[in-house]
């Protein structure tokens, strides 16, 4: 494992487990959201997101873990890939960390990301950009669009593991400790 992504909906703590995984394994750790939203939630084009991703990755000899989805970059995030690590947990343990996490940054006003100055609010935790709600509409299309993604013959060349709880996870953590 030396060229990883790390999917799952919102709030499976796709960052959380993926600076774990890269400090454990001595990895240079890639943001995707980090690179992909500009400020004031302007969204980045393309050739420029693709562009960040594939300097982050020429930056790491020694290899990475990528933290995101964004399915538009496979042919980019993936070229080098050997490992996709799927986080997959219930529904409803998503939808309590969703709301959770939304309602914390919040309250805290902090900037969610390094490069840019977007932060979570009330207002915008209600509205039809919610972080909560796009949760709630993509985890059964993510679910689906992973399982078929595992199966699919043009990537069978990459290894997935598929972490279905926090115990799971927990667990595959500690194993690299050993």
């Amino acid at each position: 494992m030396k060229r990883i992504n790390v999917v799952g909906t919102s709030a499976t703590g796709k960052s959380t487990f993926s600076r774990s995984l890269a400090a454990k394994l001595g990895l240079h750790y890639i943001e995707l959201d980090n690179l992909f939203w500009l400020d004031d939630w302007q969204e980045c084009p393309d050739e420029v997101f693709f562009a960040k991703i594939e300097s982050e990755a020429a930056k790491a000899a020694a290899g990475y873990v990528i933290d995101g989805n964004y399915t538009r970059a496979i042919p980019v995030k993936w070229a080098e890939i050997d490992t996709v690590i799927w986080l997959d947990l219930p529904f409803p343990v998503n939808l309590y960390r969703s709301i959770k996490r939304a309602v914390q940054r919040a309250w805290s006003k902090q900037n969610l990301w390094e490069n840019s100055n977007n932060q979570e609010s009330l207002q915008r935790m209600f509205g039809r950009d919610s972080i909560v709600w796009w949760m709630i509409t993509t985890h059964r299309r993510n679910r689906q669009k992973y399982l078929r993604m595992m199966n699919a013959p043009e990537y069978q060349h990459i290894r997935w593991i598929h972490l279905k709880s926090q115990k799971q996870i927990d667990a595959f953590l500690q194993r690299l400790n050993a």
